[in-house]
């Protein structure tokens, strides 16, 4: 990798900062290829309203295989890289680190000088990730100061269940994979997502289940035998050590996304629960450090939506409800408004959380949904529901996809979830509208999942100074 003399200019110190900086020109978004016709890709949208292509993809990266089941990538570099400890402040945020879940090859992709001809650089093999790590089914890519991490969802053997799941290291200049990240795991034995603090030196995993568990769909006898995840784990991130672990309670399964404050002087953050087994509902809970102890509370719940027997898929026939199925959720870089994407419910809801312990909704929009079906405000059908949301910087805008993990995909929505790109407009003071005018449709075959803006985004930068 080329370093540059300067730090890169879209790297800030701050949140604050970075909600000053440009306007996103392209996004970048994960297709992938659940027939396995042809390889899984990364579109490169056009973000730039008044441009005769707006909305549309003005570039396609074909990757090299079938079946990679593209899911979560990440830059090489971001803001991270100012941190005083481990700075890396001469490296740029050029390259875009994206692992095939399934197939656990992992592709390099540069996208300068020109977004519209980014091309693959550098494929790493399966066999590598396996060996030089013990893990598999690589998940979630976070530029940290040192390096690149990258959390996994599989250990080794076939179905990646002869080892315990974790996070390993990769160099951000070389690509060269480091090693296994964990030195003291404790009782972490599933992985998902991960997110950190870098000046408090703390880091935050999430869990949702091992490879057999998701990748032929969801396994029902697992969910009602409350067997997928549902612990936090905390971690001393120069320590490389669990220091503590928080389980939700059984019936809370699957706590995914994990999305701390931006501002590095506050010590809280929030993760989004799938569903509780219980009565259907989803939750969203704020985890904080009270007196050196972390701490989790529950401080949001999302209600089922009954539902006719007759519109829902076999298996959720039997409950005669839809749950919200909450699959992601973004924060604003001011750390003011949190954003939940409802898949089952087609919903994306935003919460006001200027308190964290008490989140106030404050605007949501309806597309999608098992039961609903409810069209995008431009009268256009939307398969699948809000799933994987992005917020621009200044978070006046909020991009998401509509397809969660194709034999999800199949189970939950069997009439197909069609490829779709859309964006909500956020007010200053709270409340969110669809945009009419912005309304991507990836070409017949695709399905769309992560989304990256050009220059960083609120899932992908952290920050070691306050604003």
């Amino acid at each position: 990798m080329p370093a540059t003399l300067r730090p890169d200019p879209t790297f800030y110190p701050s949140p604050k900062l970075a909600m000053a900086g440009p306007t996103e020109k392209y996004a970048y978004t994960a297709l992938l290829r659940p027939d396995r016709i042809r390889p899984d890709a990364i579109g490169v949208v056009d973000l730039a309203r008044g441009s005769q292509t707006f909305g549309k993809v003005v570039h396609k990266i074909e990757l090299t295989h079938t079946g990679d089941e593209l899911h979560h990538f990440g830059w090489n570099a971001c803001s991270s890289a100012l941190c005083p400890l481990a700075a890396h402040p001469h490296v740029e945020r050029r390259y875009l680190i994206v692992p095939g879940m399934r197939s656990s090859r992992i592709y390099i992709i540069d996208t300068k000088p020109d977004p519209t001809r980014a091309r693959i650089v550098k494929v790493i093999e399966p066999d590598e990730v396996i060996r030089k790590t013990g893990y598999s089914r690589p998940h979630t890519v976070h530029c940290g100061p040192e390096g690149i991490y990258i959390s996994t969802l599989g250990g080794r053997g076939k179905d990646g269940t002869e080892s315990v799941p974790g996070v390993f290291l990769m160099d951000c200049e070389s690509f060269e994979i480091i090693g296994p990240w964990e030195l003291d795991r404790g009782p972490q034995q599933k992985s998902y997502d991960f997110w950190w603090n870098i000046s408090k030196d703390y880091m935050v995993s999430s869990e949702w289940g091992l490879p057999p568990q998701f990748e032929n769909g969801l396994v029902p006898e697992d969910l009602l035998g409350n067997r997928y995840g549902h612990t936090l784990h905390f971690w001393n991130l120069r320590a490389r050590k669990n220091v503590q672990s928080i389980d939700l309670g059984a019936n809370h399964q699957m706590p995914l996304e994990i999305r701390p404050a931006h501002d590095p002087s506050k010590d809280y953050g929030f993760v989004g629960v799938v569903v509780d087994t219980t009565n259907l509902e989803a939750s969203i809970w704020t985890w904080y450090r009270e007196n050196g102890t972390f701490k989790a509370a529950k401080t949001a719940v999302i209600p089922p939506e009954p539902a006719d027997p007759a519109k829902l898929p076999d298996l959720l026939k039997g409950f005669g409800a839809v749950p919200p199925l909450l699959s992601d959720i973004d924060l604003s870089l001011d750390d003011k408004f949190l954003y939940a994407a409802c898949w089952g419910t087609g919903e994306l809801r935003q919460y006001d959380v200027s308190d964290p312990m008490k989140p106030k909704l404050a605007g949501s929009v309806k597309v999608g949904g098992i039961a609903s079906r409810t069209p995008h405000a431009n009268g256009k059908a939307f398969g699948g529901g809000p799933q994987m949301v992005e917020i621009s910087r200044d978070g006046k805008r909020v991009y998401f996809t509509n397809s969660l993990y194709s034999t999800w995909d199949d189970q939950f929505y069997p009439d197909g979830v069609p490829g779709v790109q859309v964006m909500a407009n956020a007010r200053p003071l709270g409340g969110i509208e669809l945009d009419k005018e912005f309304f991507v449709e990836f070409e017949p075959g695709y399905r769309s999942h992560q989304t990256r803006l050009e220059g960083g985004d609120c899932s992908t930068d952290s920050f070691c100074f306050p604003s």
